[in-house]
């Protein structure tokens, strides 16, 4: 059996065996669907994990991730890819700023509840970019109870995002005012960080959530954004979720996916309005 980690502490290859057996475990842990030329970007996020363990084989780390449940939190957050930007995207903005927001707004006059779900948050940037948007379209949104719920599988990428703790860096796309209105900079010792208002993030609740699990909520939910997740899952494992999102959506809620993902031979449950902009059908 080839050990995970020779005497140095040098990464040696993992094999075939043991590397169907992990990709069987993602699949069942998370829906997460791995290639096979991903072997590579797995022996590397998994080595700390089995130094971690103290084990020296894959096979072991298997047999630990199949008994112990704490480990397996760890594994999903392992190898979950986590790329995000605020705004990304720009053109569902957009279309939520210039369109949907005030479509919203009169629809639902009389209860005045919008829920909006950012479905695979990863560190906040999304969340907090939807929150600025209706902040923005129509401030203290007129008496409106907007709750913006975010959820990821990745527990240490949630704890980033409910800090709401960022580089300088990461804001740069953003403009002057709202830097200025929804960041406060850090000094001393925080030099170079902002930090998220709480203003802003008062709206916005954290949850870990496996969307491969049970949902422990029923929505009605007006708004549903899940970009770039869906095309780490297998067909199957796709249809069953946008089959969910479809019966958790109220009438003419609207799902935003990401731009190298489509519902075409997926889902009958939605029409397509662009941009990787979906409306469920009556």
């Amino acid at each position: 059996m080839p050990s995970a980690l020779d005497s140095n502490n040098m990464q040696v290859t993992m094999t075939d065996t043991e590397y169907r057996r992990i990709r069987d475990l993602a699949r069942r842990f998370s829906g997460i669907k791995m290639s096979e030329d991903k072997r590579d970007l797995l022996m590397n996020r998994l080595a700390r994990r089995l130094r971690e363990c103290d084990v020296r084989t894959y096979t072991q780390y298997c047999d630990v991730l199949e008994s112990n449940d704490s480990e397996v939190e760890q594994f999903t957050n392992a190898i979950t890819t986590n790329l995000t930007s605020f705004f990304r995207e720009q053109h569902h903005f957009d279309f939520l700023k210039q369109k949907l927001i005030h479509e919203l707004f009169t629809r639902k006059h009389t209860d005045r509840v919008i829920r909006v779900w950012s479905a695979g948050c990863s560190t906040g940037e999304e969340p907090y970019s939807l929150a600025m948007t209706f902040r923005e379209a129509v401030p203290e949104h007129a008496g409106y109870d907007v709750r913006i719920l975010a959820t990821d599988l990745d527990s240490d990428a949630l704890a980033r995002a409910k800090s709401g703790v960022y580089s300088n860096e990461r804001i740069e796309g953003l403009s002057s005012e709202q830097r200025k209105r929804w960041f406060l900079r850090g000094k001393g010792a925080n030099n170079g960080l902002v930090r998220v208002k709480p203003d802003l993030a008062q709206n916005i609740s954290f949850r870990q959530l496996n969307l491969h699990g049970p949902w422990p909520f029923k929505g009605p939910i007006d708004i549903i954004f899940c970009r770039n997740v869906v095309i780490y899952f297998d067909k199957p494992t796709q249809k069953e979720l946008f089959k969910r999102y479809a019966e958790i959506l109220s009438p003419n809620g609207h799902l935003f996916i990401g731009h190298s993902e489509s519902l075409f031979n997926v889902s009958n449950d939605f029409e397509l309005l662009g941009n990787t902009i979906y409306r469920l059908n009556p």
